[in-house]
């Protein structure tokens, strides 16, 4: 049976998916057969695995840092937001059904068996299981069968390491506060401090490590340096949703829509130099992008009713009809055509009409497509003829139905027309091929031409998890953290 070790963090965003991944890398790189685990996440970022599960997108990062494939025994339960109150609750992968919060708080418990029949399974088959947290352990409104934090590591006797973000401010309020909320058995369980996102000289922070230590009778076992590194983020939280890339000879902007997903689409054209990506949640923000991307969404009418009401969809339109190349990926697709209709509320139910770009309708149904996808383009003419032949990798998931009469964008469906495209392949731009010939065509629209390299996202990816795992190497106590590991609780 694996040993284990738990990240848990003084409230969201704080680094515990990052320092996760970090782990299992470096675990990996020693020698070890490692598995991230997360019992419960709550993300609008999600992936499927090759045997067509739905789970957390930072676990399937996680398990990639791992060496590992991903399953849904690394993410038991997957909550997806479709309104403000209620989620879309997946289970091993597959849909349970909508619920509200109250309802969901009140069934959680039941779903301990899944949790532990999963955990177990997978340290049956590991070394070591790096577990991460969600949130905070102390919102004590919440706390009532916890599942996630301390619940969880009290159900798999897992030492846990409580990380702070000093980047934020109040890291010693954080960390000490957290501690003083904490009961008496779960305090016990913390068995080191870190201390994440620092900027400048860490050397300077020594006075902040024995105040630290000092007020809580805890080890630090590290303080991290803010690591530039270009990893996907699956948190709605994401600095990358409030701030643009570099301002670069190429322009592409992401329409933020209000319950966006999968926004890591769109992160391969980052590391691409002289490519800017930014996202836009006002018509005034729009400007004249060389491309504009329609991302996925969790609720699409209501999405679509929130362009049409804040004036995005027209100014969409104008950009369109301009000759700007728009391009949907999923719900960005099903919102490209000219109608979307959810007649058994299976997201929220009604009818809207979309943007009208494309010629495709979407009926939703209850039935949920879950499938890794691989193929090619069509024969395109347009503003996307570059692409003809290329071939792509990526995934499905969704609910929607999209009928066309068009010839297919890809042999995967999907539609184009002029300077519109869209399909429901998540990931389509992460193959080298793809991404570049995108790239190079935007670069001769302006009459310029791209030197630079094309890189395969996976690729790419490996390396930045490398570079992340060296860093956080270099700043934790390692030693330390085996003997935690070692020790157990």
């Amino acid at each position: 049976m694996a040993k284990n070790i738990m990240l848990q963090g003084t409230m969201s965003n704080v680094g515990k998916s990052f320092l996760t991944a970090a782990l299992c890398r470096i675990f990996r790189q020693d020698g070890y057969s490692v598995a991230p685990f997360k019992s419960q996440n709550m993300a609008l970022n999600s992936f499927i695995t090759p045997d067509g599960a739905e789970i957390g997108r930072a676990q399937a990062l996680q398990a990639e840092a791992a060496g590992i494939s991903p399953s849904a025994l690394i993410n038991p339960i997957l909550l997806k937001p479709t309104t403000d109150v209620g989620s879309q609750v997946i289970v091993n992968g597959k849909v349970r059904g909508n619920m509200r919060a109250a309802d969901y708080f009140r069934h959680k418990k039941e779903l301990i068996p899944d949790i532990m029949t999963a955990y177990e399974a997978l340290a049956s088959q590991r070394d070591i299981i790096v577990i991460e947290g969600a949130g905070s352990p102390v919102e004590l409104n919440l706390k009532a069968d916890d599942i996630v934090n301390m619940g969880l590591a009290k159900l798999v006797k897992s030492p846990v390491l409580l990380v702070g973000d000093i980047d934020r401010g109040g890291v010693f309020a954080q960390l000490i506060g957290t501690l003083q909320l904490l009961e008496k058995r779960e305090n016990e369980l913390v068995k080191g401090l870190v201390v994440n996102k620092f900027r400048g000289d860490i050397s300077l922070f020594q006075d902040g490590i024995d105040i630290l230590e000092k007020r809580s009778g805890n080890t630090v076992a590290g303080v991290v340096p803010y690591i530039n590194c270009d990893i996907e983020d699956e948190d709605s939280l994401s600095e990358k949703l409030n701030a643009r890339s570099a301002d670069g000879v190429i322009d592409i902007a992401v329409i933020r829509l209000p319950k966006i997903s999968n926004f890591t689409d769109f992160d391969v054209f980052r590391q691409y130099s002289g490519v800017s990506v930014r996202f836009v949640s006002k018509a005034s923000e729009l400007g004249q992008p060389d491309m504009l991307m329609i991302p996925g969404t969790k609720s699409t009418i209501a999405d679509m009713k929130w362009l049409a009401e804040n004036g995005l969809a027209e100014a969409v339109k104008r950009l369109h009809s301009s000759g700007t190349p728009v391009f949907g990926i999923c719900g960005g697709y099903q919102i490209m055509g000219q109608t979307i209709s959810d007649p058994e509320g299976s997201e929220c139910g009604g009818s809207v009409e979309g943007l009208g770009l494309l010629g495709c309708e979407t009926v939703f149904s209850n039935e949920k497509r879950q499938t890794q996808v691989c193929g090619k383009f069509g024969d395109i003419s347009g503003s996307f003829s570059c692409l003809s032949g290329a071939e792509f990798y990526g995934y499905e998931v969704h609910m929607g139905i999209t009928d066309s009469n068009a010839t297919p964008l890809t042999t995967c469906g999907g539609e184009f027309c002029g300077n519109a495209a869209g399909c429901y392949i998540h990931g389509i731009f992460d193959s080298a091929d793809v991404s570049g010939r995108l790239i190079r065509a935007l670069y001769s629209r302006k009459e310029l031409t791209y030197i630079g390299a094309c890189i395969d996202r996976r690729e790419y990816r490996n390396s930045q998890l490398d570079l992340l795992a060296d860093n956080v190497r270099k700043n934790l106590d390692m030693e330390l953290i085996y003997r935690i590991i070692e020790e157990g609780v």
